[in-house]
């Protein structure tokens, strides 16, 4: 985490919201609220003026949704955006449409009105966030999320061909979008992928749809029990821990009550070292954008297990934290540019 003083502006409609988040974070001495706004337009004039570090923006606003405000702002003023989000099925909606947008991460707001542990949260993010590398939004045109088949639906069925092969995939801090350019990279027919991206409870089904709304493989919330098939990408729940499993001929995943793993629940750590220990040789990995060192050890025990295993080259990275870590591990044989991440694993399968 940063030594210096992160300059933080708050975006929120709500003075009593404004000034809840204003004291929570002044409590950190590395962190300054250099000013508020009650809307995007307010927001705009007061980034020009202060030239904050790291915003945080309410995902519901007054004139403009953040997530407007977003998509007009990352490509002139490239700036690190923490959402502040609602647990509402709309609001998860706007929230995974905010990071689309160009949003580093969110947190959300508990549903009682104890907001001590979400300030926590958004202390750690605003430091996380102020390292995040978002200058490739720079002169960027918006443009919605698509795959190769996009607009095949959430009705989609993956066949029923048992995998030989799966891949884990594991991401945290910029891996919503991350993942999205991967998975939408993959053939129809793609190995039985598993993969765990740090999310709350109730944000990964609506993340999982999503991507099942753009991509050619069937993508869904992993379940207990489900059976790891070709074609289908199992994205493990928020609050639960998920493992790989031996099933009959193939795998399957088990999602469970368990403690915190790296600090996290869902983790990488947990999953990757089930995938080493269950699937040894048949499995390949890939390392995306996040902070930290959660999955680093797993992938490291992958590679030992015969497994070949990639991570996101730092250029491309909204944080190059959890790649470097796998990378300096050995758990990585090799760093990637996002954008050549599917097609590398597709020929690592070959």
């Amino acid at each position: 985490m940063p030594g210096r003083t992160i300059r933080v502006l708050i975006i929120d409609d709500s003075p009593l919201v404004q000034r809840i988040i204003s004291e929570g974070l002044a409590k950190d001495p590395n962190i300054d609220v250099c000013g508020t706004a009650s809307d995007p337009y307010h927001g705009r004039d007061q980034i020009i003026k202060l030239r904050p570090d790291v915003l945080t923006l309410d995902v519901e606003m007054p004139k403009m949704s953040g997530v407007e405000f977003l998509r007009r702002l990352m490509p002139q003023y490239p700036i690190p955006v923490v959402m502040v989000s609602s647990l509402t099925e709309r609001g998860q909606k706007t929230t995974l449409e905010a990071m689309a947008a160009g949003a580093v991460d969110f947190v959300a707001k508990p549903k009682g009105g104890d907001l001590a542990q979400m300030i926590d949260e958004l202390r750690t993010k605003i430091k996380i966030a102020s390292t995040a590398n978002v200058a490739h939004w720079k002169n960027r045109q918006y443009e919605p999320a698509s795959g190769g088949d996009a607009g095949l639906g959430i009705n989609k069925t993956a066949g029923q061909i048992v995998s030989k092969r799966i891949c884990a995939i594991g991401a945290s801090t910029g891996g919503t979008e991350a993942l999205r350019e991967v998975i939408c990279g993959l053939p129809r027919t793609f190995a039985g992928t598993v993969v765990v991206q740090h999310m709350p409870v109730g944000f990964t089904k609506m993340f999982a749809d999503r991507l099942n709304s753009l991509a050619q493989v069937v993508v869904k919330e992993a379940e207990d029990g489900d059976i790891i098939y070709d074609g289908r990408v199992l994205i493990a729940q928020g609050g639960k821990q998920m493992e790989v499993v031996r099933s009959g001929m193939g795998w399957g995943v088990r999602c469970f009550d368990a403690p915190l793993c790296c600090g996290h629940r869902p983790s990488v750590e947990q999953m990757m070292f089930s995938v080493a220990k269950n699937v040894g040789n048949k499995a390949i990995g890939a390392m995306l954008t996040g902070m930290g060192a959660d999955g680093a050890n797993g992938m490291k025990a992958m590679r030992d297990a015969g497994a070949h295993c990639i991570a996101q080259d730092e250029a491309t990275c909204v944080v190059f934290g959890m790649p470097k870590e796998a990378y300096a591990k050995g758990g990585a044989e090799s760093l990637v540019p996002l954008p050549r991440i599917a097609a590398t694993l597709v020929n690592m399968l070959r």
